[in-house]
């Protein structure tokens, strides 16, 4: 693989690891804030979920990276998806609001995290064909 082809996926294997770490930091963050009960362990399961993937995005190689890659980029697709119906019609009795800690900038942290995956997935897709 050229040095080119293989600095940029080490690039978007970081910039994924840094996306998924913030991803789960906010989650982590909002428990130490108060958040409790089934809110709570599920955002606990987001920041474990979110470390381990991270932490495989950036040690993996061959078919472990692709399907890493792939599952981070559904992973934050569902994150994002679960903020969106807590703040519209409600997911397991949760209804969120607008003006709960950090829902703008998660959903901002979560869509952009959406387009560095995708990027991510592309990237080590077209690897893996080549």
């Amino acid at each position: 693989m050229a040095d080119n082809a293989r600095g940029a996926l080490m690039v978007v294997r970081i910039l994924s690891a840094i996306v998924l770490l913030a991803i789960g930091g906010i989650h982590l963050f909002l428990v130490f804030d108060g958040v409790g009960g089934l809110l709570g362990v599920l955002f606990i399961l987001n920041a474990v979920a979110s470390v381990v993937l991270a932490i495989v995005m950036l040690v993996s190689r061959g078919r472990l990276l692709k399907l890493a890659t792939v599952l981070s980029l559904l992973f934050i697709i569902v994150t994002l998806l679960a903020l969106l119906l807590a703040l519209t019609v409600g997911l397991f009795g949760i209804r969120e609001s607008w003006s709960f800690t950090l829902v703008p900038q998660t959903i901002v942290v979560e869509a952009i995290g959406i387009v560095v995956l995708a990027i991510s997935t592309a990237v080590v897709l077209r690897k893996q064909r080549s």
